[in-house]
């Protein structure tokens, strides 16, 4: 190695050293802004908004209890959003005036319709046509078909992403359109639309909160109940806004790493390639 060459070397290690650095630097005023405003927020609340710790560790647990729930109901809802947005998705791209119209219908009246409207009328209407559901039932089921919806357009354009080219050569190579959309568009457009599906997951566990509008006992409908009787429902809804922060940040955290496996994984193939 000439002398050149190692002046380039020690200058990019220099570089390489200096961007650490600095990154370190950054995140580290990072952690300390945050832990001051989480600071600053607790002692707001603990001498303004006369939190009363007995209290709160006496109906804490109760209200924690709703946790379950509330996952149980976001997990199942975006399983069944994600089945019809699938189905949403082949319909609008179909060839079919009658499939299509269907998935148009569809997304068309489920963005529509405020998603509180669409819960009550599980929880209320049907039963006037002797349709009765349990609340967890009525919650996944307009959960899912709302989110569906939106979810529609998203596996859309997941699907129209992938090079038209790679479906024409699958099918030059004997496969049907149907074993070719399952083997070599889907896999690939799920890729794509993977982080969309985890922001919606995220959305819909704070949106179910709206299933304490039809008596499900999850941590919103915990935290107004216990508060209406004590007449503390400011300290109720407190916890209750705690536990769902923490929910989203912990689910946050598991999507931002199934993506960087995913991506992890991508470039290892091209530099297998």
């Amino acid at each position: 190695m000439n002398r050149q060459e190692e002046m380039s070397v020690s200058l990019a290690r220099a570089v390489e050293t200096s961007d650490r650095r600095r990154a370190a630097a950054w995140l580290l005023r990072f952690r300390i802004v945050s832990a001051l405003i989480l600071v600053l927020l607790a002692t707001f609340i603990a001498v303004y908004l006369n939190v009363e710790i007995d209290f709160l560790s006496r109906v804490a647990p109760f209200i924690v209890g709703g946790i379950f729930l509330t996952i149980s109901v976001s997990f199942l809802s975006i399983i069944l959003a994600t089945i019809l947005a699938m189905l949403g998705a082949i319909g609008r791209l179909s060839r079919s005036a009658t499939a299509n119209a269907v998935a148009s219908f569809y997304v068309s009246f489920f963005r529509g319709t405020p998603l509180l409207l669409q819960l009550l009328f599980w929880y209320l209407a049907l039963p006037q046509v002797g349709i009765v559901l349990d609340p967890f039932i009525c919650a996944v089921g307009a959960l899912g078909m709302n989110y569906g919806a939106y979810m529609t357009e998203i596996f859309r354009a997941g699907i129209q992403a992938v090079p038209l080219g790679q479906r024409e050569a699958a099918v030059a190579l004997g496969m049907s359109e149907r074993l070719a959309f399952r083997r070599i568009v889907a896999p690939q457009a799920f890729r794509i639309i993977l982080p969309a599906i985890g922001n919606d997951f995220i959305a819909m566990l704070k949106d179910s909160a709206l299933a304490s509008a039809v008596t499900l006992h999850e941590v919103l409908w915990r935290a107004q109940n216990v508060g209406r009787k004590e007449f503390k429902s400011l300290q109720t809804l407190l916890i209750a806004a705690a536990l769902y922060w923490v929910m989203t940040i912990a689910f946050s955290a598991v999507q931002s790493w199934l993506e960087r496996r995913l991506a992890s994984g991508d470039r290892n193939k091209e530099q297998k390639g």
